[in-house]
């Protein structure tokens, strides 16, 4: 018979030896003709060209078969178990979640390759590539762009950083690397040169587009990008400093991802940095005794934006002063800190919620190895790092990123969704609307391209590196809803399910990766719309997270935001300072939610001040008042009184920066640098008092394994007395937390009724009281006395907009 040899490869683009025992299975039988039950046949394992971990297998294939569509995939053994399917990625088409690679035979006769990428991370951009038989890598160019007429990677000045669209700045004593144009779209060439000798160079690709233009553009897989600030040359004057330069627009520089800096400053321009390998640098990660983290609900997260300190400073916060601030939190008593983006961002005075290269560490806040610094700091002091990333849109000012990034016309805009023909679309007046056909979906930008497997690997790719060479421990996936839900036409507001539907595909093959990576990875998405799926398996149908951002709950709770509808709105009806019946049983279901897969939070960067009708919570807790004598003390109060609430609620409590020292400052996206407020120095001034609540409270929520359960009953609410109490248990260990918003204390007691399944005859002792002298408090309370329970009943002794924690003796 004759017969077509298909090699089957399945790269992992990975460094580390994670799989093992790779196993190819494929609709074939054991004489190589089509079948629908599939044969079994054991891979060799390699290193592939790319140095990484890969696995091989050849079969003889039939060609009576090849008019037939033959499938395959990889089983495989790792860190989630054995014997388990390697493809996290799913068939091209929207109504299916099946997982497997196809081929059809090339009827040639000649050997045909088909190949598997678990990862693009290095598959695409500037990598090491090891010829047969070689040591010693050369490097390798790959770029997507499908569009393209030619490509080439040219090298940049390293005084300059920059390329200009007439293709100055192109350094003329370096090569130009033809790249040549593979079936699939993607374009690669290697330069004969040693990667050594090539690192840290900077280069661009220059790309002849569909129309025949010449377009220089970064690459979307570049692990560095030149520049700190926030000039692009081409829209204003420019010095020629590479420091000055937008990162989105400047050059790429080739990067080995297997050293770092063994030092945290940075090298003296001239110097040649002390690198030492990436294994040498994480081996010293842990301290003994100090477990970090690796389960949501024993978490209590700080939200940090880094940008935000460097406290007396004018620039932007960096990494080196989040080092500096880690023992804060270590005295605080945190055990997880979730950092705002941090892939590369326009200019340094900036959020990150706009991104544009997604393996990149914003060089503004100190780039990519003291990033890893940092990291391993965090994990030396037992403190789980969560990184939010973007995956909704893309930078809205990021034309050499990604915009038009190998033709002009929108149906070939690669990296944009787009629906139909641009011709068709016009506006009411009869004009051209070209951009009719891009979609919305509630974000700044437009949808990205989710159909494109390169455009889903570019952020799967993206978070395996957080994951797999950054150590993060979890990641926060910003507004999953407009990725999974909100994709609508930009020209009539129409829902396009097919957006929708790959978007969901893009979640799915995400949470798979990463969890076949590391299956203890903390997965949280910001997800507004109440679907159940979010946080099923996707075996079950589901997205794959652990847990959803719970926005109703601070809705609820604090409710200062015009977003809130009718929510109850504790705090902001209680900064009103009257002592009208307040909605307590509107929260108390927002509570009692907590306990199903959620992060909840009295404060976030969005609810800090940005947000319309926001403001922090000292400033909600008494209406914007001047924060003065008795003022001041009942802005503490009930602040205290909310953040007590969230800690011990059932969900992951979370918190903003600066919440324990009692930040007034409003937090924006425009003037964050300008409203900073000196943590390290309020908390031992004016915040000293609520830093000291924070510290005991959170060490308290340590202690008892009883809040950090996922148990939670109601026992007792009132709208006009403005209390609520309820129980925390894990097995016979059990806490009741009786809180009040009522501006009068209950000194005489208040009588909570239950039955007496959740309030068993027993004695209860006061572990906690908000209103506790050293926190400013009044001392109203039960004085550590041990007070009975009987029937259900038990009398608690209240302070006014404060709360108690009895623990069941």
């Amino acid at each position: 018979m004759a017969t077509q040899t298909v090699e089957f490869q399945f790269l992992t683009g990975l460094k580390r030896p994670i799989f093992r025992n790779a196993r190819l299975r494929g609709s074939w039988d054991h004489h190589g003709r089509y079948a629908d039950d599939w044969t079994e046949t054991p891979m060799q394992a390699e290193t592939g060209e790319d140095g990484c971990p890969s696995f091989r297998a050849t079969i003889p294939l039939d060609l009576a078969d090849a008019d037939k569509t033959f499938r395959w995939g990889v089983v495989l053994d790792g860190p989630q178990g054995s014997n388990f399917w390697g493809i996290p990625t799913e068939v091209p088409d929207h109504a299916s979640a099946e997982r497997y690679r196809q081929l059809r035979l090339h009827g040639t006769g000649t050997p045909q390759t088909e190949r598997y990428y678990f990862t693009y991370a290095r598959r695409l951009g500037a990598n090491k590539h090891f010829a047969t038989a070689s040591t010693t890598p050369s490097l390798r160019f790959a770029v997507w762009a499908p569009n393209a007429r030619s490509v080439e990677a040219v090298f940049g000045d390293p005084a300059h950083g920059y390329i200009a669209d007439d293709g100055s700045g192109i350094d003329p004593t370096q090569p130009v690397v033809a790249l040549s144009r593979l079936p699939d779209g993607i374009w690669e060439g290697v330069l004969d040169m040693d990667f050594e000798a090539a690192k840290s160079r900077p280069y661009m690709y220059r790309i002849v587009n569909a129309q025949g233009q010449t377009v220089y553009r970064t690459d979307i897989f570049s692990r560095s990008q030149i520049g700190k600030g926030d000039i692009n040359p081409a829209r204003g004057s420019w010095l020629g400093t590479p420091d000055t330069l937008d990162g989105t627009i400047s050059c790429s520089v080739v990067i080995d991802p297997d050293v770092v800096r063994h030092d945290f400053h940075s090298t003296p321009v001239g110097a040649t940095p002390d690198l030492i390998p990436a294994k040498a640098f994480w081996a010293g990660e842990f301290t003994s005794g100090l477990p970090v983290p690796n389960n949501l609900k024993e978490l209590v997260i700080y939200e940090l934006h880094i940008g935000s300190l460097g406290f007396g400073s004018n620039d932007s916060g960096n990494l080196g002063d989040a080092l500096a601030f880690l023992d804060h939190l270590v005295d605080l008593g945190v055990n997880a800190v979730e950092l705002l983006p941090m892939a590369e961002f326009n200019g340094d005075a900036s959020w990150g919620y706009g991104n544009s290269h997604h393996f990149t560490i914003e060089s503004s806040a100190g780039g990519r190895d003291k990033y890893r610094h940092f990291v391993r700091a965090c994990h030396q002091r037992g403190i789980a790092v969560l990184q939010d990333v973007v995956y909704n849109h893309y930078a809205p000012d990021a034309e050499r990123a990604e915009w038009q990034y190998d033709s002009t016309a929108p149906e070939q805009n690669i990296y944009y969704w787009y629906e139909g023909d641009s011709s068709h679309y016009h506006l009411p007046d009869g004009r051209p609307f070209p951009d009719g056909g891009y979609l919305d979906n509630g974000s700044t930008g437009y949808t990205p391209r989710f159909r494109e497997e390169v455009v889903r690997q570019q952020f799967i790719s993206a978070a395996a590196f957080l994951i797999e060479e950054m150590h993060v421990d979890g990641l926060r996936v910003d507004l999953t809803q407009a990725i999974h839900r909100d994709n609508a036409l930009h020209a009539n507001g129409h829902s396009v399910g097919t957006a929708n539907a790959f978007g969901q595909k893009l979640l799915r093959e995400w949470s798979r990766t990463l969890r076949m990576i590391r299956p203890n990875v903390m997965l949280v998405a910001e997800d507004h719309t109440g679907w159940d799926a979010v946080t099923k398996p996707p075996a079950q149908g589901g997205l794959g997270f652990d847990a959803t951002w719970e926005l109703a709950f601070y809705h609820h709770l604090v409710g200062d935001s015009e977003m809130g509808g009718e929510r109850a709105c504790l705090l902001k009806r209680a900064g009103f300072g009257s002592n009208e019946p307040l909605p307590m049983d509107q929260f108390a279901g927002a509570l009692y939610a907590s306990q199903h897969k959620q992060v909840v939070f009295h404060e976030s960067h969005d609810e800090a001040g940005n947000a319309a009708g926001t403001a922090r919570t000292m400033v909600v807790a008494v209406n914007g008042a001047p924060l003065v004598g008795i003022t001041r003390t009942a802005a503490e109060a009930r602040s205290r009184l909310c953040f007590g609430l969230s800690l011990l609620s059932a969900g992951t409590p979370m918190f903003f920066m600066g919440e324990e020292i009692g930040a007034t400052k409003p937090y924006t996206f425009n003037n964050f640098r300008q409203h900073r407020e000196d943590i390290l120095g309020e908390r031992h001034g004016n915040g000293q008092a609520l830093f000291h609540f924070y510290q005991d409270l959170l060490t308290l929520n340590h202690r008892l394994e009883a809040v950090r359960s996922l148990n939670i009953d109601i026992l007792h609410l009132s709208n006009p007395n403005r209390v609520i109490a309820f129980k925390r248990w894990n097995g016979d260990d059990q806490v009741i937390i009786a809180a009040s918003f009522n501006n009068t204390p209950f000194a005489d007691g208040y009588v909570v009724t239950k039955d007496l399944l959740a309030i068993p005859n027993a004695g209860w002792k006061e572990v906690f009281n908000s209103d506790a002298a050293p926190y400013g408090g009044q001392n109203t309370g039960n004085q550590g006395a041990i007070i009975p329970s009987s029937q259900g009943h038990i009398n608690v002794t209240l302070p006014a907009n404060g709360f108690v924690v009895l623990v069941k003796q």
